[in-house]
């Protein structure tokens, strides 16, 4: 008798772990995002260019695993792994300046901040390499009394200070001041790019720069205060700053020139 119920609840285990498997193998079912056909290898022919993700479970959005493959027209097959996350995009410029589109790749990361990871690729004569982009900017911050806040960027020395009064109720509610005065020091939240775009540059119209767009939030990323956009342009192996814009939340931003041949404003 035993043996019998044994049996059975081999036979149980077995019949469940199989089903979980076939689950297993559903959901990691390989969908393709992005198909796409280009010369991005320099021999004037067509190349195929694919995303294939793993979604997290069968109809979600979020990919769990996330591939670039390139088929060149030759039949040679380039792959690049990327982060997980949502909605893989792509647009096709020359950022290097070597007279060959590049790859620039977005990932929408999913966070309440509206950020995305950022990749970009060169393929010419079929040999895949993945080319640096420029980095968030590195941006001092925190609130200061009389309900304003101050931001510094680290790179060009430009200074901004917004100002928060009508946002008083809400953040003598919260207890971050106490009738303009501040209960304790306190940063702001500088978010990585939200945006990242090929774009003309204005020196040269010739080149294609890229101008990034940062947010800059108070007491939670969606209290927006206000943006930081950076325009870059890619020589000599890494990226120079061009310029910079402040910008309150919905209105008027000030720019700021920054001095090209200045080495230091390299990332």
């Amino acid at each position: 008798m035993k043996k019998i119920i044994l049996l059975i609840t081999f036979l149980v285990l077995s019949l469940t772990a199989f089903t979980a498997y076939a689950v297993d193998k559903k959901q990691a079912q390989d969908v393709t995002t992005y198909l796409k056909q280009g010369d991005i290898t320099g021999d004037k022919k067509e190349d195929l260019i694919e995303i294939r993700g793993t979604p997290f479970e069968e109809g979600s959005l979020f990919l769990k695993e996330i591939t670039l493959k390139i088929k060149t027209s030759e039949g040679k097959t380039l792959k690049s792994k990327l982060d997980a996350g949502y909605e893989p995009a792509i647009k096709f410029n020359d950022l290097n300046h070597d007279k060959i589109n590049d790859i620039l790749l977005r990932v929408e990361t999913g966070e309440s901040g509206g950020s995305s990871n950022y990749y970009l690729y060169t393929a010419i004569n079929a040999k895949q390499e993945e080319l640096p982009v420029p980095e968030p900017l590195s941006i001092i911050s925190q609130f200061e009394e009389g309900y304003k806040a101050m931001i510094k960027i680290d790179a060009t020395g430009e200074s901004h200070i917004f100002d928060l009064s009508d946002r008083k109720a809400k953040y003598d509610q919260l207890g971050l001041y106490n009738e303009g005065k501040l209960n304790e020091p306190m940063e702001l939240i500088v978010s990585p790019y939200s945006t990242l775009k090929p774009v003309k540059i204005s020196k040269d119209k010739n080149k294609t720069g890229l101008r990034g767009v940062q947010r800059i939030s108070g007491v939670a990323n969606n209290d927006t205060i206000g943006f930081v956009e950076s325009s870059w342009v890619y020589e000599n192996g890494k990226w120079r700053i061009i310029d910079t814009s402040i910008r309150k939340n919905s209105k008027t931003k000030q720019k700021k020139q920054v001095d090209v041949t200045n080495p230091s404003n390299v990332t």
